[in-house]
């Protein structure tokens, strides 16, 4: 697991492992990540599909809960496919707009 670090954003980025092994590393290192906002990358991945992304729903309740962004960036799986309490966008540029609109929602109390 890698770790890439902008200003107050993490890009986590995976080795060549399985998505069970992938979950449970991101698990044992979630509080190095826990007060950043947080981008997953899954370009890697080479079929994803939306019950894969589910499996990244306890993660992203519990960091958006503590005021954080938490997006998952595939162009495997359609945002329109999975439930709103998961953020997924197809490019890596999109999910720092994400992140930057709920920033300035967070600073604006909405």
């Amino acid at each position: 697991m890698i770790f890439d670090r902008e200003g107050n954003t993490i890009v986590v980025h995976q080795e060549n492992i399985s998505l069970k092994q992938f979950l449970e590393n991101l698990n044992s290192s979630y509080q190095e990540i826990k007060n950043n906002n947080v981008i997953i990358n899954l370009f890697s991945f080479s079929d994803l599909s939306s019950g894969d992304i589910l499996e990244f729903l306890d993660f992203s309740n519990r960091h958006r809960a503590s005021k954080k962004s938490f997006v998952l960036v595939t162009d495997k799986v359609s945002f329109d496919q999975v439930p709103d309490e998961i953020c997924v966008v197809p490019t890596l540029r999109e999910a720092y707009d994400i992140i930057e609109m709920e920033e300035i929602e967070r600073d604006l109390d909405f």
